[in-house]
């Protein structure tokens, strides 16, 4: 499908955050592109040729918008700066996605049109491993996703990490600006817990996830230890507000 040839959203638009994402970057926003429109991808900090090749393909399809910050931030802090010039531009929904080609660009309409259909909802990706994913990333995230549950009283968030899902943006930025957290590997958490406290409700939907090696482009910034000490600093402040919650959690629970 040619990169120009789908029709503008108004309301929709597909957020890639991005950090020297290596030459995996292009690849993700062409196939995006065949999917969805608009694209915007935000350069948080980068320090690689992204720009230089990203700005390109914008004059050749006149459907990407590209947002350079002058240095790296996070993943949730970029994102939700392209958030709140995505609400004052007049959208509502931002589905966010990895520029590293782990999400699968052709479940981009699927997504969409589930909100679209259900726009009081935000729509998460509940990732569905190949045989080949490494131990860590299939195994290592039930923790947190108890803890997630836990949180919300088990209220149906699947899973608590999956970077690929719709959110609604007017709520998503008023959480974020007030809690002045999530801003780098906590965003999802963060975020797809108190969107549920506000009575946002999840509709989950599995989507493959990929994982490449180095040689094939594969990119990670994940720090082991300081991005696991951040996360349990959020589950326990979850922990406690879901006490002071627990009865509004309950009736919501049950509704």
């Amino acid at each position: 499908m040619p990169l120009n040839s789908v029709l503008p959203s108004s309301t929709h638009l597909v957020l890639i955050p991005s950090y020297n994402s290596g030459f995996k970057l292009i690849e993700t926003v062409e196939d995006a592109l065949r999917e969805w429109a608009p694209v915007w991808v935000i350069l948080d900090g980068c320090t690689d040729e992204s720009k230089a090749r990203l700005e390109k393909l914008k004059a050749e399809t006149g459907r990407l918008q590209v947002i350079s910050l002058e240095r790296n931030q996070g993943k949730g802090a970029a994102v939700l700066h392209a958030m709140k010039l995505a609400l004052a531009a007049g959208f509502q929904y931002a589905l966010v996605m990895d520029a590293d080609g782990q999400h699968p660009s052709d479940y981009i309409q699927r997504f969409m049109t589930a909100s679209q259909e259900n726009p009081s909802a935000m729509i998460l990706g509940e990732p569905e491993f190949a045989a080949d994913a490494p131990f860590s990333r299939r195994n290592g995230r039930c923790v947190g996703n108890w803890w997630t549950n836990l949180a919300t009283l088990w209220g149906g968030i699947h899973d608590s990490l999956f970077g690929f899902r719709v959110y609604p943006l007017r709520a998503s930025v008023e959480i974020l600006e007030k809690i002045k957290r999530g801003r780098g590997f906590d965003f999802e958490t963060e975020l797809v817990v108190r969107l549920y406290w506000r009575g946002i409700p999840p509709i989950n939907i599995k989507a493959p996830v990929k994982y490449f090696e180095k040689e094939q482009g594969g990119v990670t910034y994940f720090h082991y230890i300081r991005d696991n000490l951040l996360l349990i600093r959020t589950h326990t402040l979850f922990f406690f507000g879901m006490l002071a919650r627990f009865s509004y959690l309950w009736r919501l629970r049950k509704r």
